[in-house]
């Protein structure tokens, strides 16, 4: 397969990708192979709560069309232009890469399986338990759409074996044995991270109400959802408060209920001194990994000094939310809505993918 041609097949998924709504999925007559696979998909995902109660269709739909926004022409071309030398040059044998995907949220190991497959190589595929049934659809779709991708795509239950380099995510528990059991293979091993937002106490109602969506969306799953707020000396949480009151529908979903009542009771039994509003807690503490349903925070008094605090946690923080109060910062809201360009942990897959031997 040409480069073209694997551009053109993931812009063909992400057509059929954006034909999916929570408010109303339609049909394109444009799209490829939408007699087979439309019916079975809009099915797949009103099940996905059944395989994972954490995927309740309002989450699955978000990420499906996170990646239909991704998948397009303009931008696929813009994120593999980059790396026009490097595909030049990469006239080395075929490699096979073992995925180890996390199950966190929907389709959180898509980037990694895209990233194996346009740069020519074959994924070997270990999905999640919380996490077997969406992308294993996907890849039907894409090799529906390239019948070629048919031997470059296997998904396995068991032991690993027959690959060249390994692309795992799990827990820092789960990566020290990673570490270990791939010590002989090109590898990129990731960890857990947590996401964090600078304020300074001048955002507008607007931008603390897309705060919220980085906090709540997935239930604050995912490693890009915020969990740790650094505010300033003296500051006044009022206005935080009243913006996330739109999120307030969280707290009627019973696994986030559960977890919000059994947390809360975890802190109060500790006297540690909590703010709550009847959905979200917040407790003042250093960490980065909050438990579901509640957000650390901490005060700073200095932002020069913070971001050196900042720099020097960088392998605990995946992304800072903030107005520009420190470099690299994500807008309000778009911590879920990444750009194919944006890899986890910082870590280029592609220059892995294309240079390692």
């Amino acid at each position: 397969m040409t480069l073209e041609t694997k551009k053109s097949v993931f812009v063909e998924l992400g057509k059929f990708l954006s034909q999916f709504s929570e408010e109303h999925s339609v049909q394109k007559s444009d799209v490829l192979y939408n007699d087979i696979f439309f019916d079975d998909f809009e099915k797949l995902i009103h099940l996905s709560q059944s395989h994972n109660g954490w995927y309740t269709p309002e989450q699955v739909y978000f990420a499906i069309k996170s990646w239909a926004d991704a998948l397009t022409e303009e931008n696929i071309s813009k994120w593999i232009s980059k790396y026009s030398s490097d595909f030049a040059q990469n006239d080395k044998k075929e490699k096979t890469v073992a995925l180890i995907l996390a199950g966190n949220i929907p389709l959180v190991g898509f980037h990694d399986f895209l990233s194996a497959l346009i740069t020519g190589n074959k994924a070997l595929v270990k999905t999640s338990s919380n996490d077997q049934h969406l992308l294993p659809f996907l890849a039907k779709y894409l090799i529906a759409v390239d019948e070629s991708l048919k031997d470059k795509i296997t998904f396995v239950d068991g032991k690993l074996e027959n690959f060249d380099t390994v692309i795992a995510t799990g827990s820092n528990n789960t990566a020290r044995y990673f570490e270990y059991y791939f010590k002989d293979k090109p590898s990129i091993i990731r960890k857990n991270r947590n996401s964090a937002a600078v304020l300074n106490g001048k955002e507008t109602h607007e931008q603390l109400e897309a705060l919220g969506e980085d906090i709540f969306r997935y239930f604050g799953l995912g490693c890009r959802n915020v969990s740790k707020l650094f505010v300033p000396k003296g500051y006044s949480f009022d206005a935080f408060f009243q913006a996330i009151f739109k999120y307030q529908d969280v707290i009627h979903y019973e696994k986030y209920a559960n977890n919000y009542d059994y947390n809360k009771a975890v802190f109060l039994m500790s006297n540690f001194k909590l703010l709550d509003n009847g959905f979200l807690t917040l407790k003042e503490d250093s960490s980065y990994a909050s438990p579901i349903s509640s957000v650390f925070y901490e005060y700073y008094e200095n932002l020069e000094d913070l971001k050196s605090r900042l720099e020097t946690d960088a392998e605990q923080i995946q992304c800072i939310v903030s107005s520009d109060l420190t470099e690299n910062s994500v807008a309000f809201g778009q911590t879920q809505n990444p750009q194919l360009w944006d890899y986890a942990d910082n870590v280029d897959t592609i220059t892995f993918l294309l240079t390692t031997k």
